[in-house]
């Protein structure tokens, strides 16, 4: 994980939830342990987050594993760390944003329900970067996260149902 004084300033520990939160919900037409696999598979991120590659940098994706998701528009690019911290399939994951800029514990959670149907809870506790400036300016941004958020879920569940995801 990389240590707070790489972090930008007012960023504190990353494993600590931080003041910019959001949830994300969708129900998939599968069962759980179809849903929590397919979402275990990193690379496959690539095919369901916008403008994104995920990749395993360390260890085998599970627990104590470093993820990386690179997201690119045009020139801006944003590098996103995530330290595996916990595996509990088919039911938990969580995770902790420990990069420069995203920094902040995540969870999934995935709950079966009749009918071999699986809803999945995405929350997220940022730490919002450049203190006061940060803090005004989450409420503009807080809605395109979620609602980027909940659309990419939204593919996720799609690729699940057609079998695009193993």
């Amino acid at each position: 994980m990389s240590n707070d004084a790489e972090a930008g300033p007012g960023l504190g520990d990353p494993a600590s939830p931080g003041s910019g939160e959001f949830t994300a919900t969708v129900i998939v037409n599968a069962p759980a342990a179809k849903v929590f696999a397919a979402f275990m598979n990193w690379e496959g991120q690539s095919e369901w987050i916008p403008f994104t590659r995920v990749r395993v940098v360390e260890g085998d994706g599970g627990e104590g594993s470093l993820v990386e998701a690179i997201t690119a528009i045009g020139p801006a690019v944003l590098r996103d760390e995530l330290q595996v911290v916990k595996v509990n399939a088919p039911y938990e994951l969580r995770v902790v944003h420990c990069g420069t800029v995203l920094r902040g514990p995540g969870a999934m959670r995935c709950t079966a329900m009749s009918g071999d149907r699986t809803q999945i809870v995405l929350h997220e506790w940022f730490h919002l970067p450049a203190g006061a400036v940060g803090k005004i300016a989450w409420p503009v941004l807080w809605p395109g996260s979620k609602l980027g958020f909940t659309g990419a879920l939204k593919r996720f569940a799609r690729l699940v149902e057609q079998g695009r995801l193993p």
